[in-house]
């Protein structure tokens, strides 16, 4: 469905990303792990055009998309949500989610307001207003509507109280029932290793791991190399 074949990226003269290749298959949660810096967020942003690999492909439904504009790849189908969340503050709920409708499919506002009850409570309540946790159901949601058939999640859980990571983590993996395939660039081991069910590690804009659920899970000498904090 999307593969990622050998991009290298930069920011100005900065070289991020080595050459990173990875796939993601039909309904299947992948994640992207790596320290602070490694060049996650960076893999993401080039995905979907908001930075463009010098090299490289990025392939999806039998296309090279790398070089196109944003929203020329949202429609095609990959949707991202930024670390930031990026939702629109002074929008109540129903209007970040209804100007986010590119066209009509599985996911509505309905569609929305089931996974995440709390935002129905809270419609009419500014985006500015809600919890971090209430704003990063909101970016994902406002995600949804466009109905993507890959969703790229950007450290969704940084920060939240354990119970939302909780409930985040449950409604990420019901969305596999969604023919959904999620990419998913985390921190937490834990939140990886409960969700993924394959892995890649980053270190230094190269992927340096590639592993099943069950080869990550005793990959302990991966973890301490390129996952632990380093001593200083």
């Amino acid at each position: 469905m999307l593969a990622v074949e050998d991009i290298h990226s930069f920011y100005g003269k900065s070289h991020i990303l080595h050459g990173v290749s990875l796939e993601l298959r039909p309904s299947e949660i992948v994640c992207l792990l790596g320290r602070n810096g490694a060049g996650k967020s960076t893999t993401l942003k080039s995905i979907v055009g908001a930075v463009v690999p010098n090299s490289g492909h990025v392939h999806f439904d039998g296309r090279d998309w790398r070089g196109r504009r944003l929203h020329e790849i949202v429609q095609a189908g990959i949707s991202m949500v930024p670390e930031n969340r990026g939702i629109f503050q002074l929008l109540t709920v129903e209007e970040n989610i209804d100007i986010s409708v590119l066209k009509s499919g599985t996911w509505d506002k309905d569609a929305v307001f089931q996974i995440f009850p709390r935002l129905k409570e809270r419609r009419r309540n500014r985006g500015g207003n809600l919890s971090g946790g209430e704003q990063q159901m909101l970016a994902i949601g406002r995600a949804l509507v466009s109905n993507p058939k890959v969703l790229l999640l950007d450290e969704p859980t940084e920060g939240l109280a354990p119970v939302i990571v909780d409930e985040l983590m449950d409604v990420i993996s019901g969305l596999r029932k969604h023919d959904l395939a999620i990419l998913l660039v985390e921190q937490s081991i834990e939140v990886c290793t409960e969700l993924g069910d394959r892995h890649y590690v980053l270190e230094h804009g190269h992927i340096v791991y590639h592993g099943s659920r069950d080869e990550f899970a005793h990959a302990e000498n991966v973890r301490q190399k390129y996952l632990t904090l380093e001593s200083v």
